[in-house]
């Protein structure tokens, strides 16, 4: 998935567009107000000369109302005389300090530039402008300015009378800024005490100096006048107008920019210039970093017109950066910034990587140069494996390869160059799949300078990485510096779709900042992000992934509404309606307010203290004939916004025209390249008559309005179409009723004929599972307040029961309940609070019939029998008949028929039905003669049927009934017996009694002999039980329980054998494979040992063992085998071709139990050699368990005790030489140190778990007898301090055996549980034979 694919577009405010005005027209005010002295001691002379009085012309005359409206608005002209007097003498006051300031700032710009294109080389602190002595008055602001050479930058600090200046001592007298390489101390409103000398000391590692200058304050007692003389005989008539004298006001800013390598992009900058000479054009400068660019062949820079345009002809990823517009204004300077993302170009083989950035060469000597570069970002491709270097002379247009095989680090020393040569270098990236775009070359080497590469590797990975919220398609990510940087060069941000496992570079350019915000994502989709820091060795490990992250804008208050209008005037009370605010804050609005005053007044009053959220209201309690105007604020979660722009001034006059009022709320639904749909609200106001209908009226960009309808539409929506693509419209509507075309509606807001990207329509289909018909829509984009509102012919659809809606994440579905011809007609759909994500879809006829036509197929189906009817015959005699259908609905219907005659469920026929089996059946207790009879069971769901009969009579009735009365006789009897299962390796037979006394004797036989149990049976209890101990094959044969007494003797017989037996032993296995630990490796004095363990094992248990997916048998190499508690394989001295993976497969009757371990031979810590199972010692000799371990890195060893931790001292003593002896030696060893002794070696990839087991006897006894338990191993007595010379290779995690234990000899009986409904082994057939 590509990120930075979205095109931003902006668009020019209402407020920019008020905002110049209001800039061009308070220049105008301030030229006028600066006239010279000599201009106003001869304003008597200019009136004695002044013009007869001038005749207004007819076609200047105004009418009554534009009288009125003159008259108010000059009453309040005089109003202004005061502002513009206090004005004047401000500008008298302050013209020294401007003029002083352009000619300080022309300095300051002269000697950046030559800062600029110098080389920065270790220097002392200089000031290339001192600071300049300054006289003020008393409450008037000074400015103390220096500009400051030296590398690294010098630090500035300000002094007052040697004393520091603390800005936070006199909040808001001091302010200390550093900007651009110029240093300022600024001083508002002095005092008489701020007299003083004033000192900037400039500080590096080179050493300090000093600037210093005096400011003297004065008492404003001083004559008035004889101030203005002084200030008016210091100002120098300014025969040239400098570019800082020009006011700027930037009006389309270029946004965030999207290019692709090899390509070309332009940044351009509108703005108001005023004055606009074209000989004074303003100075702009464009920084890409922070560094100033300058035109050339990669950069031209052009200004005028209106216009400050950047053109990037040649893109790279060098180019790629923040780049920042910084235009010179009369008030100082305005700047906008915004990121360019410069992404690779499609690299000439598939896979192959990106091109190398940063190219630069050192020169070194006269045939020497060091070229060093920047690691491109790799997310998806191969790892880089080198890089080769290119170079050619300057003049020529011919590249040679420095290098025959690729360079591994970000640098190469370039020897055998010509001497008095220049040279340009560039380097390609080497991956598996190719060789990448080469490089954008370097500059010509000129400077010799040395670089020093002290850097030893790769930086270790950056630290937690934390992404917020910032806006609906970009999001904030920050995180913390590797605590390795190893000469850090910046670093590349990647990115994911949560679940997609895809990562995209969000940056291509290393970045310096730990800071970063990633533009171009997709609005409400939820992402990951990781960073990996990157110097000339290359790029670190990945960062951990920060948590997911949802792309939302942050909260912040709405923006102003707009669009003030008048919809209704009864002379005491208006209704006013306004637009919603363009941006929404990442809230839903809930509040809106509004303020009024009369336009005479400066002074605002609350309209309503309560909110409303409707964008209309009704303001009571005017003056009729006055004028008003009025604001409004939105309000959301995040507090009240901005007040918008005041209103026009809106005359509280009673409307009583017979033509209706303006429409509102024009709305646009649906834009797309060629059509739209606009959508209003009635008019208020009515007229003398009911409106009939609407006009609409469009115009293009620069073109007139004309009517889209000839005769008037009666709805409020209207559809456009023939719209060119991209093309900017307009629309106005009117009201028409009998008495005429009503006042047109406020102008709509701009709409460019473009439909958003990803934009989908609306899909109508029938759900192929219920058979609903339904309108579904995908929405490409959605905020975290919106919300899916469908309508119907544009009217919102609510709590409408003809439909349903349901709405999840991007995905909303409008299901039609019973669709018939009303239903007919256009669906829309809109998401609120996004930049007009809709759709529509027009039902049709003939597209409603057709799917009605499909819902019924899909609905009304013929049921599917996946069994037709059928019986079988149960205990106790009963007779079951059942069916089985592939799928019925909970409000499935059927009956069962028998003779043509219905039965319903009863106690003697029980009927019942299982919706998830699909299974209805009827059980008939009392299976008699009356029985014989024709079966059918009718199906009915939905409207869909189906029926299946069984015939049962004659002989094939007979049959049924002589094994139901069989079974019923032995039921009778009252014995039934049983086997069951108590756990995994206690299997028991069980035999249920009845009808038995004291006196009764029961016996239990295997192949005609007598079991004698280890507990006598207790036929009293009901139930008499016979336990089969480690069931194996020995156990297969015929059991009998004999129950005799005075009354007679009865026998059951229990063959387990066969089927029986493999049933038996399948559900061992399947118990077996469930409790079975993973693979565990044991050293052994052979080999090796890879073991299972379980809770039972037999050999009977069918059991795989694989290496390498290869099945394994049993040889003198590997050998297989197990005990009661495990399964084993052992390896004889393995190989090198041992190494590999190990499988176990345990097979139960329907699955298989998989166990895996790795042999591959990683380097985790493991013990290869030395240890045996089982060690027996005599007691004062001295235990030596010594063991060569082994990994990387070196691993812990830690000895156990019986689970506990040994811990080193005089008699237990713990050694590890050179990280690969390890030995714990206990010297005199006593009964005490029997037990389980155990070592644990561990590294950072994994370890192994070794037992030994310690057995201590006296002097003159005999060794004991070692007990292997399930391990198998040799017992090699130990009293040797010698290690093993030859190791044996194990590695394992630590094993957790299982240990199992019979708990009872005699487990609780209980009967198995019997199914209600019996399933038969295999299916009967409608009319089974019968013997």
């Amino acid at each position: 998935m590509h990120f930075n694919q979205k095109k931003h577009v902006s668009h020019v405010s209402h407020h920019s567009s008020h905002t110049t005005k209001h800039v061009v027209k308070e220049h105008s005010s301030r030229k006028s107000s600066s006239k010279s002295v000599n201009q106003v001691q001869h304003t008597h002379t200019t009136e004695a000369m002044a013009e007869p009085a001038y005749t207004v012309p007819a076609f200047r005359q105004r009418s009554a109302d534009e009288i009125e409206e003159y008259q108010r608005v000059s009453s309040h002209v005089g109003k202004g005389l005061a502002s513009i007097q206090k004005e004047l003498h401000r500008m008298r006051v302050v013209t020294k300090t401007q003029v002083e300031n352009i000619a300080i700032k022309r300095e300051v710009q002269e000697m950046m530039h030559k800062k600029m294109t110098s080389t920065d080389t270790d220097k002392a602190p200089d000031f290339m402008v001192a600071l300049r002595p300054h006289t003020v008055w008393e409450k008037t602001p000074v400015k103390l300015f220096c500009t400051v050479d030296g590398h690294p930058r010098p630090i500035v600090k300000w002094y007052k009378g040697g004393k520091p200046v603390d800005p936070l001592s006199a909040p808001g007298k001091y302010k200390i800024e550093s900007k651009y390489g110029v240093h300022s101390l600024i001083i508002s409103r002095c005092m008489v005490s701020d007299t003083a000398e004033y000192s900037a000391v400039a500080t590096n590692s080179h050493g300090s100096t000093t600037s210093k200058a005096s400011v003297i304050v004065k008492s404003e007692f001083t004559s008035i006048l004889a101030c203005a003389v002084l200030v008016f005989s210091s100002v120098p008539h300014l025969t040239v107008i400098h570019h800082s004298k020009l006011e700027i006001t930037m009006l389309d800013r270029f946004g965030v920019s999207f290019g692709t390598e090899g390509g070309s992009i332009s940044l351009v900058c509108t703005m108001v210039v005023v004055p606009d000479l074209p000989n004074v054009p303003p100075l702009a400068q464009w920084y890409r970093d922070d560094k100033l660019l300058k035109a050339g062949k990669l950069a031209e820079i052009k200004v005028g017109g209106g216009a400050a345009t950047l053109t990037l002809p040649h893109l790279a990823k060098d180019d790629e950066g923040l780049y920042t517009l910084r235009m010179w204004t009369k008030d100082g300077t305005t700047e906008h910034s915004a990121y360019l993302f410069v992404k690779d170009a499609a690299p000439s083989v598939a896979g192959a990587p990106g091109a190398p950035i940063s190219v630069k060469a050192f020169d070194i000597n006269s045939d020497y140069v060091l070229v060093a570069w920047k690691p491109p970002n790799t997310t998806n491709e191969a790892a880089i494996t080198g890089y080769f270097v290119d170079k050619r002379e300057s003049g020529s247009a011919t590249w040679s390869q420095c290098n025959d095989a690729p360079v591994q680090i970000c640098k190469y020393p370039v020897h055998g160059l010509n001497v008095g040569h220049a040279y340009h270098f560039r380097v390609r990236a080497v991956n598996s799949a190719g060789i990448s775009r080469p490089s954008r070359e370097s500059d010509k080497v000129t400077s010799p300078t040395c670089m020093c590469f002290a850097c030893v590797g790769v930086p270790s990975a950056p630290g937690q990485v934390v992404a917020t919220r910032n806006t609906k398609s970009s999001v904030f990510v920050q995180w913390d510096p590797p605590k390795h940087p190893n000469h850090l060069m910046g670093y590349y941000i990647d990115a994911s779709l949560v679940g997609s496992k895809t990562w995209a570079p969000c940056n291509h350019k290393p970045y310096k900042n730990t800071r970063f915000l990633v533009h171009g994502l997709t609005p409400g989709e939820t992402y990951v992000f990781r960073v990996q820091a990157v110097n000339v060795y290359g790029l670190s490990d990945e960062s951990q992934e920060s948590t997911p992250i949802a792309v939302e804008p942050a909260l912040t208050t709405p923006s102003a509404p707009h669009g003030i209008t008048m919809l209704s005037c009864d002379g005491a009370s208006m209704i006013i309606a306004w637009n919603s605010p363009k941006h929404r804050g990442g809230s839903k609005i809930n509040a809106y307010y509004v303020d009024k005053r009369d336009a005479d007044s400066l002074a605002w009053k609350e309209v309503n203290s309560a909110p409303t959220k409707t964008r209309t209201y009704t303001v009571d309690g005017l003056t009729e004939g006055t004028f008003y105007e009025f604001k409004v604020q939105a309000g959301n979660l995040a507090g009240v916004g901005v007040p918008s722009a005041p209103s026009t001034p809106l005359k509280c006059e009673a409307w009583t025209s017979a033509v209706p009022g303006p429409a509102y709320d024009l709305a646009f639904r649906e834009v797309r390249g060629d059509s739209l749909v606009i959508l209003w609200k009635a008019p208020v106001y009515t007229g003398a008559s009911a409106v009939t209908g609407y006009i609409v009226e469009m115009a293009k960009k620069g073109h007139h309005y004309h009517p889209l309808n000839e005769e008037a539409i009666g709805h409020c929506y209207l559809q456009v179409t023939g719209l060119e693509a991209g093309a900017e419209y307009t629309f106005k509507v009117k009201a028409v009723n009998a008495e005429g075309v009503g006042k047109a509606s406020q102008t709509s807001e701009p709409v460019f004929a473009k439909a958003l990207p990803g934009t989908q329509e609306i899909q109508c289909g029938v759900d192929e599972d219920t058979g609903d018909i339904f309108l579904s829509f995908e929405a490409c984009e959605i905020s975290e307040t919106s919300n899916f509102a469908w309508s119907k012919n544009y009217k919102e659809i609510s709590d409408c029961t003809r439909v349903s809606i349901e709405t999840k994440g991007k995905h909303s579905k409008l299901t039609f309940v019973n669709p018939d011809v009303s239903d007919l007609g256009a669906f829309s759909v809109h998401v609120t609070d996004t930049d007009g994500v809709s759709a529509s879809h027009t039902v049709t006829e003939d597209a409603l019939n057709t799917m009605l036509e499909l819902s019924y197929n899909i609905r009304h189906p013929i049921v599917p029998l996946k069994h037709q009817l059928n019986y079988e015959v149960l205990e106790k005699g009963h007779v079951r008949f059942w069916l089985q259908c592939l799928k019925m609905s909970p409000a499935v219907n059927y009956r069962f028929i028998v003779n043509d005659k219905e039965v319903t469920s009863s106690d003697s026929h029980k009927i019942s039905h299982d919706v998830n089996t699909g299974v209805i059946q009827m059980t008939v207790d009392h299976f008699s003669k009356a029985s014989e009879a024709t079966y059918t069971v009718q199906i009915h769901d939905g409207r869909a049927k189906n029926q299946s009969s069984l015939v049962l009579v004659g002989d094939v009735f007979k049959a049924a009934l002589k094994e139901a009365e069989f079974q019923r006789s032995e039921h009778i009897r009252k014995q039934v017996y049983s086997l069951g299962r108590t756990d995994c390796i206690l299997y028991v037979l069980v035999s249920q009694v009845a009808n038995v006394k004291k006196e009764t004797v029961f016996h239990w036989f295997k192949d005609e002999e007598e079991i004698v149990p280890e507990t006598p049976p207790n036929v009293m209890s009901g139930s008499v039980a016979l336990p089969i101990s480690l069931f194996s094959r020995k156990d297969q044969g015929h059991y009998k329980a004999k129950l005799s007494d005075d009354r007679g003797k009865d026998t059951s017989v229990f063959d387990i054998s066969g089927q029986v037996f493999d049933d038996i032993i399948n559900a061992i296995a399947h118990i077996a494979g469930s409790s079975a630990s993973e693979l565990v490796l044991q050293c052994t004095p052979e080999g090796i040992r890879l073991q299972c363990y379980m809770k039972y094992y037999t050999e009977e248990i069918r059991t795989a063992w694989l290496h390498k997916d290869s099945k394994i048998s049993s040889s003198e190499k590997m050998r297989i085998a197990g005990t009661a508690e495990m399964a084993w394989m052992q390896i004889r001295e393995p190989s090198e071709k041992e190494k590999g993976h190990y499988s176990i497969q345990i097979m139960d009757a329907t699955k298989s139990h998989t166990r895996t371990f790795d042999l591959s031979g990683q380097d985790r810590g493991r013990v290869v050699g030395g240890l045996p199972d089982v060690v027996t010692i005599m007691e004062q000799k001295t235990l030596s368990l010594t063991c060569t371990v082994w990994g990387d890195p070196s691993p812990e060893v830690t000895w156990f005790k019986n689970e506990n931790e040994v811990v080193s001292t005089e008699h237990a003593k713990i050694t590890l030489e050179a990280n690969k002896f390890a030995s714990l030696t206990i010297t005199a060893v006593t009964s005490e140190d029997s037990g389980k002794y155990s070592i644990n070696v561990r590294n950072k990839y994994g370890g192994e778990f070794v037992e030994i087991t310690v057995s201590v006897y006296k002097q003159g006894e005999s060794p004991p007898e070692p007990k292997m338990g399930g391990r198998g191993a040799t017992p090699a007595p130990l009293a040797s301090k010698t290690p093993a010379k030859t190791p044996t290779p194990a590695q394992s995690p630590i094993p957790h055996p299982p240990t199992p234990s019979l708990k009872s000899p005699t487990p609780s009986l209980r009967s198995p549980a019997k199914s209600p409904t019996p399933t038969p082994k295999s299916l009967k057939s409608p009319t089974p034979p019968r013997k």
